[in-house]
C-alpha cells in the first residue's frame, strides 16, 4: 500500500512539475558511474598496496582518479570526494608531506591526462 503510494505521488509530482522521465535515467546512470568510480578508486588503492613499491604512490592516485573519471560525472565526483577525504585525514592526522603533490596527480588523472606520467621505474608490468 505504502509503495503505490508512493509511485502515485511521484508519477503526480512528474505530470505537476512536467518533470521528464529521462531525470530518473540520468539520476541512476549517475548513481551507477558514481559506484563504479568508488570502486575504481578502491582497486587503485588495493593495487597499490600489493605492488608494495617506493614512489609509485602518485601513480596509483592518477590512475584511480583516471578509471573514475573514464565512467563519467558520477565516477569523476567519486573520485573527488575519496581522494580529498584521503588528502584531508592524512593531513589530520600529521602524514601530509606530499598531499600537495598527490593531489596534483590526483588532479591529472581525474581531468583525463595520462596516468603513466608517474609511472615510477620497476613497477611491475601488471599494474
Amino acid at each position: 500500500m505504502k509503495l503505490t503510494l508512493i509511485a502515485v505521488l511521484i508519477t503526480l509530482a512528474i505530470a505537476q512539475y512536467g518533470v521528464e522521465a529521462n531525470v530518473f535515467q540520468r539520476a541512476r546512470n549517475y548513481a551507477r558511474d558514481f559506484a563504479g568510480g568508488a570502486r575504481d578508486m578502491w582497486r587503485a588503492y588495493s593495487d597499490m598496496r600489493r605492488a608494495n613499491t617506493i614512489g609509485a604512490d602518485k601513480y596509483f592516485h592518477a590512475r584511480g582518479n583516471y578509471e573514475a573519471a573514464q565512467r563519467g560525472t558520477g565516477g569523476r565526483h567519486a573520485a573527488a570526494i575519496i581522494s580529498n577525504a584521503r588528502e584531508w585525514s592524512q593531513r589530520a592526522i600529521g602524514r601530509g608531506q606530499d598531499s600537495d603533490a598527490d593531489q596534483e596527480a590526483n588532479r591529472w588523472g581525474r581531468n583525463g591526462n595520462d596516468p603513466n606520467r608517474y609511472r615510477p621505474r620497476g613497477l611491475d608490468r601488471r599494474y
